[in-house]
């Protein structure tokens, strides 16, 4: 019987070890790739959400007020960029001297912050772990890293007002090579999940507008109303974090929170009662109304979601991932679930 010799199993070993570094370098290059283009196509679905909320508003303008597409579309970019103009010109000079006051003030209520915390045990671990953090340098590498990601950002933002202009100007082109690109078989298939997932995205955004609406006029008021400084602030903060599901609202509490310590402990506890109440009412009241206009998406799906997409993309991974989610599974419903079920009721047929 053949034996194999020292020779040829070294040999062979060392085609293993080839093969799986050759694998291993093949799936960081695919990853890498698909990062990239996934940051791309989030930049694009981005933009697309801009176009698809001034046509929405054009189309409304189109149906009350009985004018051309194209005028309503012109009117409808003009009137909302008069509403923001005069937004800041009205409440930006209060809104920039609250945000000076809460940058004077986050100093002082951290420290407030601080010896609340020293008087614990619980409070004085977060403490001297925080410390521990600081003395390593992580807390620099954390700012560094969050500069570095706001810059992106705001050339991201260019990127997405620039494609948004595009769409706006020409969403027909656009449908048409997409579904171009489609086999003649499938080209109906296609327009109709086309115009699906255009409904539910819409819907999506009107949705997240009407959230916006509530959370920041109910923050507000229930601000007031505790006697609380910045209040036009925290409300429009609260408002705007409301498009990031699940992590938004805990983001916006954090500067609620620390400015009622400022008050007192009383005041921050009345603050979380607040923030903890309005979230309740919209999970309970505001979002099942949304939902039942696009696909409901689960929330433990979401957050899964949420942490992968961030992981993956970061700031816009965890933005869009709702939208994304939603598309994901208009396609499962559409391509596989209404296929299976009508196949099945043909079988039992």
């Amino acid at each position: 019987m053949e034996q194999n010799s020292p020779a040829s199993n070294n040999l062979s070993f060392k085609n293993k070890v080839w093969l799986t570094a050759g694998i291993l370098l093949l799936l960081l290059v695919v990853a890498y790739l698909f990062s990239t283009l996934l940051n791309l196509l989030l930049l694009v679905l981005a933009g697309a959400l801009v176009s698809i909320y001034f046509h929405a508003c054009a189309g409304l303008l189109t149906e009350k007020l009985k004018i051309g597409s194209p005028y309503a579309l012109i009117i409808s970019v003009l009137l909302n960029l008069i509403i923001v103009s005069l937004f800041f010109w009205f409440v930006g000079a209060r809104l920039n001297s609250q945000v000076d006051e809460l940058s004077q003030k986050l100093p002082q209520t951290i420290d407030n912050a601080k010896r609340w915390l020293s008087e614990r045990p619980l409070g004085e671990k977060i403490l001297n772990y925080s410390t521990n953090s600081l003395e390593s340098g992580k807390a620099t590498s954390t700012i560094k890293a969050f500069f570095s990601s706001t810059f992106g950002i705001l050339s991201d933002v260019y990127i997405v007002i620039l494609l948004a202009m595009f769409f706006i100007a020409s969403p027909e082109t656009y449908r048409r090579g997409v579904i171009h690109l489609v086999p003649t078989k499938g080209k109906k298939t296609a327009e109709n999940l086309y115009d699906e997932i255009h409904r539910v995205l819409k819907n999506w955004i009107k949705g997240e507008i009407f959230g916006f609406f509530f959370i920041a006029v109910l923050t507000g008021l229930g601000l007031w109303i505790l006697g609380m400084p910045l209040v036009l602030t925290l409300a429009l903060i609260a408002g705007l974090l409301n498009f990031i599901p699940n992590f938004g609202p805990l983001i916006a509490l954090v500067p609620a929170v620390l400015l009622g310590l400022m008050q007192g402990p009383n005041t921050a506890l009345l603050v979380l009662g607040l923030y903890t109440f309005i979230q309740i009412v919209q999970s309970t009241v505001t979002q099942p109304l949304i939902q039942k206009k696009m696909v409901s998406v689960p929330p433990a799906l979401l957050i899964v979601g949420q942490v992968g997409m961030g992981l993956i993309a970061g700031f816009w991974g965890v933005l869009l991932a709702t939208p994304v989610i939603a598309i994901i599974m208009t396609l499962v419903n559409k391509l596989y679930v209404e296929k299976q079920e009508g196949e099945n009721e043909n079988n039992a047929a």
